[in-house]
Parts: C-alpha cells; sequence; structure tokens
C-alpha cells in the first residue's frame, strides 16, 4: 500500500514570536517602576561620560524580567551582551575566556551568580575592581602567573537568592536591584501587548483573568496565554474569553490564586505531615520527593508573598489563609502560635 506524503505550509517560528515579546528598550517596559529609573539614570549618566554602565546586580524570584533587563542594557548602551551562568563557569579559565573576549562597554551577564565555584568568584574579584586578572598559565613548579589588562566592560549578575551571595562579590556592584512581583493591573498590561504580538483575539476580561491567575510573574502570565491560546484554537474559534480562559486553567490545574499542583502539595504536605508545621526546608522536600532548591525558588517566594506561610526559627509554618484556600480543617497549632517564635 502507497503511502502519500502531505507537505503543508511550514508553521511559522514561534520561538521569533516568543523572542519579540520582551520589550527592548526601558521605555517600552511595564512595571518595576524603581528599578526602571534607577537604571534610567545610570545608563544616561554612563551615556553622558561615555564610560561603560557600572556593574549591575539584580535580584528577585524567577521570571520577573532579570536577564529582560540585562539585554535592555546592552540595546541602551549600544553594546554586545554575552551571556552565561554561575553553573557553566567552572574553571578559571572558563571565566577567562568570557573576560577576554569582551570589548569596551560590553556587557557580561551572568545568571544564577550564586552558583559561582569560591575559586571563580575569587577570581572575578580584581576583573570587576581593576579590569585585570591574574592567571596561572600551568600548574605545579613550572606554572606562572600572567597579569592579563582587560577592557572596561559591565558585569549584570542576576540572582534568585540574594543572600547567598558573599558580602565581598555584592559590595562590588555599583547598583543593586531588587524586582517585585508584578500587580494584576501591570500583568494585564503585559499580556494585553503579548497577544497583540501574537495575534491573538482576546477581550479585556479574558486578560485580566490571565493575569490574576499568574503569580505575580510576567513569564507565566506569557506561557498561560499561549496554552490558553491553544485551548482556544482547538476547543473554539480561537477567540479568548473568559470561560475559554476558566477552563484552559482547570485542565491546567491551575487555581484561581495561579497556585499549580506543586504549591498545592507543598501547602498539603506541610498541613497534613507536619500539622501545618513548624518543619523544615529538608524535610518538606523530602516528603515531596522534590529538590530543596526547586521549593526555595520556585514554590515558597509567591507563598510568602501571599501570606500562605511564614518562615520562623524553627521552620516552616502554614498560616490560616492557606487552611481557608484549600478547604482544610486548620491545624491545632494554630490555636498557640506564640510558641513559635520563643
Amino acid at each position: 500500500m502507497a503511502i502519500e506524503r502531505v507537505f503543508t505550509q511550514p508553521i511559522p517560528d514561534e520561538d521569533r514570536f516568543l523572542t519579540s515579546l520582551r520589550p527592548q528598550r526601558l521605555d517600552e517596559c511595564i512595571g518595576q517602576g524603581i528599578v526602571r529609573e534607577q537604571l534610567r539614570i545610570a545608563v544616561d549618566a554612563a551615556t553622558k561620560r561615555g564610560e561603560p554602565v557600572d556593574h549591575v546586580l539584580l535580584d528577585g524570584p524567577p521570571g520577573l524580567g532579570k536577564t529582560t533587563l540585562a539585554n535592555i542594557i546592552a540595546v541602551e548602551m549600544g553594546r554586545t551582551i554575552r551571556i552565561t551562568s554561575g553553573p557553566a563557569i567552572v574553571r578559571q579559565g572558563d571565566l577567562m575566556m568570557l573576560l577576554t573576549q569582551l570589548d569596551t562597554g560590553d556587557v557580561l551577564f551572568i545568571d544564577e551568580i550564586h552558583r559561582l565555584a569560591k575559586v571563580v568568584e575569587e577570581f572575578l574579584y580584581p576583573a570587576l575592581e581593576d579590569f585585570r586578572v591574574d592567571y596561572t598559565t600551568e600548574s605545579g613548579v613550572g606554572g606562572r602567573t600572567v597579569n592579563f589588562a582587560l577592557k572596561r566592560f559591565t558585569l549584570i549578575g542576576a540572582t534568585t537568592r540574594a543572600g547567598m551571595l558573599s558580602a565581598a562579590l555584592r559590595d562590588r556592584f555599583g547598583l543593586h536591584c531588587h524586582l517585585q512581583y508584578y500587580s494584576t493591573d501591570e500583568l494585564t498590561q503585559i499580556v494585553r501587548r503579548s497577544a497583540r504580538l501574537l495575534q491573538v483575539r482576546a477581550d479585556d476580561h479574558a486578560l485580566r483573568r490571565l493575569a490574576e491567575r499568574s503569580r505575580g510573574t510576567p513569564r507565566i502570565v506569557n506561557r498561560l496565554l499561549r496554552r490558553v491560546r491553544d485551548y482556544a484554537d482547538v476547543r473554539g474559534d480561537g477567540t479568548l474569553t473568559v470561560q475559554t480562559v476558566d477552563a484552559a486553567l482547570d485542565i491546567l490545574q491551575i487555581d484561581q490564586l495561579g497556585l499549580d499542583n506543586l504549591d498545592r502539595g507543598y501547602l498539603l504536605a506541610l498541613m497534613k505531615h507536619y500539622d501545618g508545621g513548624p518543619a523544615g526546608i529538608e524535610a518538606i522536600a523530602a516528603t515531596m520527593g522534590h529538590e530543596r532548591d526547586t521549593l526555595e525558588d520556585v514554590v515558597e517566594p509567591y507563598l510568602l508573598q501571599i501570606g500562605f506561610v511564614i518562615r520562623t526559627p524553627r521552620g516552616r509554618v502554614a498560616r490560616p489563609a492557606a487552611y481557608e484556600h484549600l478547604k482544610v480543617a486548620p491545624s491545632r497549632r494554630l490555636s498557640d502560635e506564640a510558641t513559635l517564635f520563643t
């Protein structure tokens, strides 16, 4: 039996669309008003003096736009950006290769900078302060150290856990910007822009519903927009309505506050296995079968933000609002909270 091959028109490259969702200039950014003002002053001052921007540290939960802002700084300065991450720089030689490729004013962006190896971090110090490095070409008795002069560059470090940065590294950044979660109004503006760029038909009520269930995070609201678009194309006429959004997010198991199965699993483990806490993060992670870093970087920041969980000296504790949201009977320990802080 012959097989007929049917060739269709190639589908649009969605990666191209997703890249276009990121703003390219500070004036195009929505939200983070204080951070944008700090960066605007720094960029304009550096441009006026004809100098590179001072080193910048961006910290905050995942998905709030740290990489986007790093790219914007490079665009605003008209310079090249090189992107890497802390875990990818294993040896001094890896960092040396990156530094020597930078031209004057170029931007080196290191994501997860808190995960730099100690030996690499210490190698970076003179590069940040004096724009030079002492590199040992060979090990052993025959090794020699060569002093390399570097061109003046801008380091932009991003971290979700600023507390894990050493004081020595943190103090070498001239500008420290903390990114906050976005408001529902700001997320509505962001998803409205994304819908326009992706040519998605949607009414304002549907876009606001998406924003309300996106955990204050632009990355999540854009991801949900794409998933709801898929649902609307398959189960509807391609138009996003409130009913379409609710139905699609029900399938994705994302509730009214934007909590997913991982968030609810964390809360239920804390409530049922540890009587609402206090419980250590290692114990919760072992109970759930997840890595501690996943819970600390992905789950906990939003739960802390909305007051579902608090951290005490003795561990994590579930709050009454979490019990009410999940419709779980309150822990008997809630009536004796004062003992948690003794």
